[in-house]
């Protein structure tokens, strides 16, 4: 990694500042120091680890003024990647409709963009996992459709993952979904005891 990545890591810190994980004090960063994690430990590249970092920049943000100065910063390749994640807001959309058209997305998307994507989701599963083993059901009130619309989203965006050309991450983010279905469901003793 050259500076680039290490000047990525700063704009990425500045950019989340204030925001926390749904429903937690943990500071976002965690979240997308995560997802480059997991792009740098598949054999991403530095342009791939850096739109890890910055993946949730334009969506949570700014929007097209973050999606400029990234393009600025780091570049075409990374500004790429980090538009074909982006979910599409203020629109009028519904949380269904851009779900939607975000599992429509995946089929176009490139090797890094999948790659990226397939990260972010496998982290985002293996929190909730997490959470809702510490937490409970409680866990669901953080997400505004609840058990079973994020169950139902992260399934099928898993199947459309499946569907394309596979990453290097997609079986262990199928796994983490199936252990994530089994922690929902109270089955297979996975769910711990609550403390």
């Amino acid at each position: 990694m050259t500076p680039r990545f290490a000047e990525a890591v700063a704009f990425a810190s500045r950019l989340h500042r204030t925001q926390v994980r749904k429903g937690s004090p943990v500071p976002y960063l965690s979240h997308l120091l995560g997802v480059a994690s997991l792009v740098m430990e598949s054999g991403g590249g530095e342009s791939e680890c850096i739109a890890a970092l910055l993946h949730d920049g334009v969506e949570d943000q700014g929007g097209a003024r973050v999606a400029l100065e990234i393009r600025r910063r780091f570049g075409d390749r990374v500004a790429h990647v980090v538009e074909a994640c982006t979910e599409r807001r203020g629109e009028g959309l519904s949380w269904e409709d851009r779900k939607r058209h975000s599992l429509r997305k995946v089929p176009q998307l490139d090797a890094s963009a999948r790659l990226v994507l397939t990260a972010d989701k496998l982290h985002n599963v293996r929190s909730l996992t997490a959470d809702l083993r510490r937490l409970g059901p409680a866990i669901w009130d953080r997400f505004s459709r609840g058990r079973e619309g994020t169950l139902w989203y992260y399934r099928a965006m898993t199947r459309a993952l499946a569907a394309a050309p596979p990453s290097p991450l997609l079986a262990e983010l199928e796994f983490a979904v199936g252990v994530l279905d089994e922690v929902a469901a109270g089955r297979s003793g996975a769910a711990l005891p609550r403390a």
